[in-house]
Formats: structure tokens, C-alpha cells, sequence
């Protein structure tokens, strides 16, 4: 084999050792990547199917339910437009409070958030971006509806 044809034969192993390379880190990639989603999201169906998201908001005044097992619970997320009911096992963190920001991460079964982890703010004042984002326009939302029912 002629030093030409060994070079060539080297850099295509090389592209082809790149291309395989990028193609795998590309597939980890897509399988770890988890997109945020409200609940009013959730309720257009605007969530993907049979596939890990998080979904954040509000834990509703009320909503929680603690199942006698003592790691099984129930509560409704919300921003203030939507509410999703969400079931999630295991110990909550100490920070999960009623009418606190919460973000939770798991799967959509049967028309119910199935929760595989739950995140709870850390400080009085801290909400998620997408979670106060998601909260200022559901409820810049609401306004729109009340003022225009008022002014009919």
C-alpha cells in the first residue's frame, strides 16, 4: 500500500471514528435532555407522551394528601390558569409546603402526573424562571378574562 492510499485510509477511519463518536454522544444527549412544562401546557396536551418532563408551579392550599403507607402522596400544581394532579412515592423534601413553588419530574399516566422526583424552592423568595414566568402569564391571562367579562 502506497503512503498516499495508507493516509487516506487513515483520515476516512478518522472522520468515520468522529462521525460514531458524535452520533453516540448525541443519542445520551437526547435521552437525558427533560423539557419544563406548566400545567396549562399540560392540560393542551402540549407535553410529550410516554416520556420523563418536569412540570412546576404552585402547590394548591389543600390539594395534599398524604396515603397511610406515610411515602405515598397526592397534590395539585398550579399556575393560577391550570391544575394538574400529581402522585408522587417517597419521602417529599422539607422545604414541600402548600401554596409554595414546586417542581416535579416524572411521567404523564392515565391523565395524571406520575412523579419519579420532587424539587422544592429554597428560599422564601426563590421560584424556578420558567415556573414565575408560567405563573406571571396565566395570570396576566386571567386579567385579560376578568376585564374583558367586566367591561361587557
Amino acid at each position: 500500500m502506497k503512503p498516499r492510499h495508507r493516509r487516506i485510509a487513515l483520515i476516512v477511519a478518522g472522520v468515520a471514528g468522529l462521525a460514531l463518536a458524535t452520533t453516540l454522544v448525541l443519542q445520551a444527549f437526547q435521552q437525558n435532555l427533560v423539557f419544563f412544562f406548566t400545567p396549562s401546557q399540560v392540560a393542551a396536551n402540549e407535553a410529550p407522551q410516554g416520556r420523563a418532563f418536569r412540570v412546576g408551579g404552585m402547590v394548591e392550599k389543600g390539594s395534599v394528601k398524604r396515603q397511610p403507607d406515610g411515602v405515598t402522596v397526592q397534590f395539585n400544581v398550579t399556575d393560577t390558569a391550570k391544575t394538574i394532579q400529581v402522585a408522587y412515592k417517597g419521602v417529599l423534601p422539607d422545604l414541600f409546603r402548600e401554596g409554595k413553588g414546586v417542581v416535579t419530574q416524572g411521567r404523564l399516566e392515565n391523565g395524571r402526573f406520575v412523579a419519579s422526583e420532587v424539587l422544592a424552592k429554597h428560599d422564601e423568595n426563590y421560584m424556578p424562571p420558567e415556573a414565575a414566568d408560567a405563573v406571571k402569564k396565566a395570570q396576566a391571562t386571567n386579567q385579560k378574562a376578568v376585564n374583558t367579562v367586566v367591561n361587557k
